[in-house]
């Protein structure tokens, strides 16, 4: 679907914004605007990563927007993102997407019509900004997330689900901090000298924001599941201290047991009559002193 959100007439420039053209209407916007073939391939490519390139008659840009609704699962770049295509020269914008994007009329109306954009970079400036702020709402649920897996782990009992939601958990956010890490050239790019304004920097400030948020984000994550291991790797060492302890009580006792249960003829204590109960005690003596010497050492 084709749709004109400003029209040369009434504004400084023209803005068409393209949902999920077929074939037809792609043909039919190259040939009109002078679009390169290997601009629109790397448009049909799902999984491409953000890029900023001068063709000569235009600017090709390829931003990828956050998805409003992302699956406990999802941890690739067409699951977390959607993408985004930017054609800009003087005179026009047109920007492509498969899904639908409610960002254009926003931008008209907050925009356009209170006369912030002047020319199409101040424009596509404006776009980049709304693209960037549908990171934000990501990012808290993403610390909201690594909250409750952190309570999980420490205040509760652990369950076998716990480290495959971190590894998903750990995927979203890396994914997402290298799809900004990669939009740092497009942001440069919209505030080099000659076109810096107000607006333009707070796009930029917004920018370093999240990335700044996805930074400590993928930092906590990686922090997160050290002490996962940690933790688990003490909790094992507490199992096997606790079954260690119960070795050394009754690896005494089972010395004497053996020692009497060989089948010798001449054996001296066999015919004790108080033998039976003087290895009882001798058992329960061993073991009192085992468990005092434990006790006194702190292993208990």
């Amino acid at each position: 679907m084709i749709q004109t959100i400003a029209d040369s007439s009434q504004y400084p420039f023209e803005w068409i914004d393209v949902t999920d053209p077929d074939d037809e209407e792609l043909k039919q916007i190259r040939e009109k605007h002078g679009l390169h073939e290997s601009s629109i391939k790397d448009w049909l490519q799902p999984d491409h990563l953000p890029k900023y390139e001068d063709v000569g008659s235009y600017v090709f840009i390829i931003f990828r927007i956050h998805s409003d609704k992302v699956g406990t699962e999802a941890d690739t770049v067409a699951e977390l993102t959607n993408k985004l295509a930017i054609f800009m020269t003087k005179e026009f914008v047109i920007t492509m997407h498969k899904k639908e994007w409610g960002a254009p009329e926003v931008i008209l109306e907050q925009q356009v019509d209170q006369h912030s954009c002047e020319d199409t970079i101040q424009l596509v400036n404006e776009i980049i900004k709304s693209c960037i702020a549908t990171y934000e709402a990501p990012s808290l649920k993403l610390t909201k997330d690594i909250e409750f897996y952190e309570e999980n782990m420490f205040l509760k009992t652990r369950k076998a689900s716990l480290l495959k939601g971190l590894y998903y958990l750990r995927r979203r956010v890396e994914v997402t901090r290298r799809i900004l890490m990669l939009s740092h050239e497009i942001v440069d790019k919209m505030d080099v000298p000659g076109h810096s304004n107000t607006y333009t920097r707070d796009t930029r400030d917004l920018y370093v924001k999240l990335h700044n948020i996805y930074d400590t984000l993928f930092e906590n994550m990686n922090h997160l599941v050290m002490v996962y291991f940690s933790i688990s790797s003490q909790r094992t060492n507490e199992i096997v201290r606790v079954l260690t302890v119960f070795s050394v009580f009754f690896m005494p006792l089972t010395f004497i047991v053996g020692i009497y249960g060989m089948n010798f003829d001449f054996m001296p204590e066999l015919r004790l009559k108080w033998g039976y109960p003087g290895v009882m005690i001798l058992m329960g003596a061993i073991t009192f002193g085992i468990y005092v010497w434990f006790k006194r050492r702190g292993w208990l």
